[in-house]
């Protein structure tokens, strides 16, 4: 099921949420680029509760060599974001109030609704981006949340990041899925730059999250 056009127009895409759709991989939004890694990253619920806040304090960024700046939350009632349903229909965004969480340096937590840039190079390539946080889950089996593209990036289109606590063997996957548009002249001149761009970004997520990947940046 190819996905249907739904617009938010804070993100420079069309498909929001499309990054949870469970056939990304095999229709992905127009002239997109779409990617999906999983990891097991441990087991237990310890591993679970700590990787989860890790993710939720910009850990998988700004372990990855990425400055997280300019961090707003949300104006008003917190915004729910939005996702598509299991038949790939959108669901509309929702108001919910929210308490603020902060980190020891003073940093918020992730939160539905916020904006923020992103500033880095990956592997030699520009990692700047100004961003928004489209939705943000906490489950009892599931930590994780979701970016979109604003504008100032090379590429246009979505991450969501999800730690998973498997009920059935107690083991706790890290999972990425993504989906690029080339933005940058070079990157539509050449689309294995978007390709590149992205495996360097995931290898370097799953540095940052995982305590069982020991290769070095």
């Amino acid at each position: 099921m190819r996905r249907g056009t739904f617009r938010d127009d804070t993100v420079d895409y069309a498909a929001v949420g499309a990054t949870h759709a469970p056939d990304l991989m095999q229709y992905p939004p127009e002239r997109s680029t779409p990617a999906e890694e999983s990891w097991r990253i441990g087991s237990g619920v310890e591993r679970f509760q700590t990787a989860g806040e890790a993710l939720l304090s910009w850990t998988a960024q700004r372990a990855a060599g990425l400055s997280v700046e300019d961090v707003r939350p949300a104006p008003g009632p917190a915004y729910a974001g939005v996702s598509f349903d299991a038949e790939g229909n959108p669901i509309a965004p929702s108001k919910r109030d929210v308490e603020p969480r902060y980190d020891a340096e003073g940093m918020p937590f992730v939160g539905a609704g916020m904006t923020l840039h992103l500033r880095g190079r990956v592997g030699g390539m520009r990692a700047d981006s100004e961003l928004r946080v489209i939705s943000v889950t906490e489950e009892t089996r599931r930590i994780g949340f979701v970016l979109g593209t604003v504008g100032g990036s090379v590429v246009s289109g979505e991450e969501s990041f999800d730690v998973d606590w498997r009920e059935d063997n107690d083991e706790v996957w890290f999972t990425v899925r993504a989906f690029d548009a080339p933005n940058g002249l070079l990157y539509r001149t050449v689309p294995a730059l978007v390709k590149r761009r992205r495996r360097e970004l995931f290898a370097r997520y799953l540095r940052a999250i995982s305590p069982l990947y020991a290769t070095p940046l």
